[in-house]
């Protein structure tokens, strides 16, 4: 860290007001919850199982360094961990358990998952968990829990209830709530003649799920909608309209994930109208890219917008960030490591905005004095800041970052 520039850096914030040394405290207290899945292109390490991600899923790329076991996977994380700034979680899929077994997925337990809590005590993480609703013989019609065939919804049913039960076991165990976010990838290819019923069986099968209650400090369930997907390009039975008024009713968190909208929608914009009706919202950040593509996020205008309003509306408390992107064109361990870092970035940039004063001015519609301040910040130096916050937590910046990445990938081309 060059002490000179963060220090003239310390001194440009504050000439608006801007306490630089608060803003790098609390965003060190900000935990991201990194997906499991960006790691092995989302395939899972169940035995006996079609192979393949399904429900409209799709990782390209065939880069070199697929992890291809439970240990492989944890090796890459661990790495990954090491070079992100601040302490975070982990979010697991329940195709990714790590035992000898072969378990049905309505007959999964937590000794099926045990290895993975032992593993996050030992680094000091906390896990989140997802049902897994795809990639098996019983999702082949793109159709769970919505399914017309009551012995298939009932399977999934069952599921989701082990998964809910598991995950109240790793909030138990790692002292912090595991958040279970429920998606499902049913949908229709053409145009339906019974969404209505698909709707009803769906809500049946949510509730049913539910039935049980968990302490929500060990317990968080969240439902995830979606836009359309490849197979369901008509209708998708679990529509963003259906999971906000069923979070509004049921009292679940609603996820909001940043590539299941119309590429032309503002989901920054969603968060404080759905927070004025939900308690808690959880955040899949991703980038679409003409679809719901799942690109390695960027530093970019969405991430940002979505940043500021996290920090403006005061929303950091009741927002659950986790990510969710998978690019097998390039070195999963660097799209995990960068992905995140550009989040915490974005969140860094958003807490070192001179918030009071971009108020005032807006209450008074000086919008004005609002768009110069605004354009003016952009000229700060947020990569000295930045710099400094890295450095204060071990973790390298630059070309140094650079050559332990590359290292990395060398060490795990040999996988193939």
């Amino acid at each position: 860290m060059n002490e000179q520039r963060f220090a003239a850096a310390v001194d440009a914030f504050a000439d608006w007001g801007v306490n630089v040394e608060a803003a790098l405290d609390r965003l060190a207290g900000i935990s991201i919850s990194v997906h499991c899945w960006q790691g092995d292109d989302v395939v899972g390490f169940e035995k006996g199982v079609t192979a393949g991600s399904g429900g409209g899923i799709q990782a390209t790329g065939n880069f070199p360094g697929r992890a291809r076991t439970p240990d492989e996977l944890r090796k890459d994380l661990e790495f990954a961990y090491g070079n992100i700034p601040g302490k975070h979680r982990l979010n697991l899929h329940a195709s990714y358990l790590d035992t000898l077994e072969t378990p049905a997925r309505d007959a999964l337990e937590y000794d099926h998952f045990s290895s993975w809590v032992d593993w996050a005590k030992d680094n000091g993480l906390r896990l989140d968990f997802n049902p897994t609703f795809f990639a098996h013989p019983l999702a082949d019609d793109n159709l769970t829990l919505s399914h017309p065939n009551k012995d298939i919804r009932d399977f999934w049913v069952r599921h989701g209830e082990r998964c809910r039960d598991i995950g109240a076991r790793f909030g138990r165990e790692l002292g912090s709530p595991c958040v279970d976010n429920i998606w499902v990838p049913d949908g229709y290819k053409d145009t339906p003649v019974g969404r209505m019923a698909a709707r009803e069986r769906l809500e049946d099968s949510l509730d049913r799920m539910l039935t049980t209650r968990y302490d929500p400090a060990h317990l968080l369930d969240a439902v995830e909608s979606k836009l359309f997907g490849i197979g369901v390009e008509a209708c998708t039975v679990g529509s963003h309209e259906f999971y906000l008024g069923y979070a509004i009713r049921k009292g679940t968190l609603l996820c909001l994930d940043m590539g299941h909208f119309h590429p032309t929608e503002n989901i920054a914009d969603k968060l404080s109208a759905v927070s004025l009706s939900v308690g808690e919202i959880l955040l899949h950040v991703s980038r679409p890219m003409r679809w719901d593509s799942d690109h390695v996020i960027l530093l970019n205008d969405d991430i940002q917008a979505m940043a500021n309003e996290l920090v403006f509306g005061d929303l950091l408390g009741r927002t659950h960030i986790g990510l969710d992107f998978f690019d097998a064109t390039i070195s999963r361990t660097a799209a995990w490591v960068v992905g995140t870092r550009n989040m915490q970035k974005a969140l860094l940039r958003a807490l070192l905005q001179p918030i009071d004063m971009l108020r005032t001015a807006e209450d008074a519609l000086n919008y004005s004095d609002r768009f110069v301040v605004t354009e003016e910040l952009k000229d700060l130096p947020y990569g000295d800041v930045w710099e400094a916050f890295c450095d204060r937590q071990g973790v390298p910046t630059g070309k140094t970052l650079l050559s332990d990445l590359n290292t990395y990938q060398a060490s795990v081309a040999h996988r193939g």
